[in-house]
């Protein structure tokens, strides 16, 4: 089965910006709107994206940087989307 792939960032500096409260957010969110059979999503390391200010997130390989204020726009706009495009 197809699956949306998500993983946050936990490195230092994305934890210190805030990736516990990302992960919390997605985490709800996935369980709100029942997606467990339709997401993968997992923690990572260090995405390499250190010098942009925010947590780095990734969605089926796209890098993005978001804030922890952000997260549930994020998971409605780009998430909930890419969920909906899996048959």
């Amino acid at each position: 089965m197809e699956m949306v792939d998500l993983s946050v960032c936990i490195g230092s500096v994305c934890h210190l910006a805030g990736a516990y409260n990302v992960v919390q957010s997605f985490t709800h969110l996935i369980e709100e709107y029942n997606l467990h059979d339709k997401i993968d999503f997992h923690a990572d390391f260090c995405m390499k994206n250190c010098s942009k200010p925010g947590v780095s997130v990734s969605l089926n390989g796209t890098k993005y940087t978001i804030t922890a204020d952000k997260a549930r726009n994020f998971f409605r706009e780009k998430v909930l989307p890419a969920c909906e495009a899996i048959k």
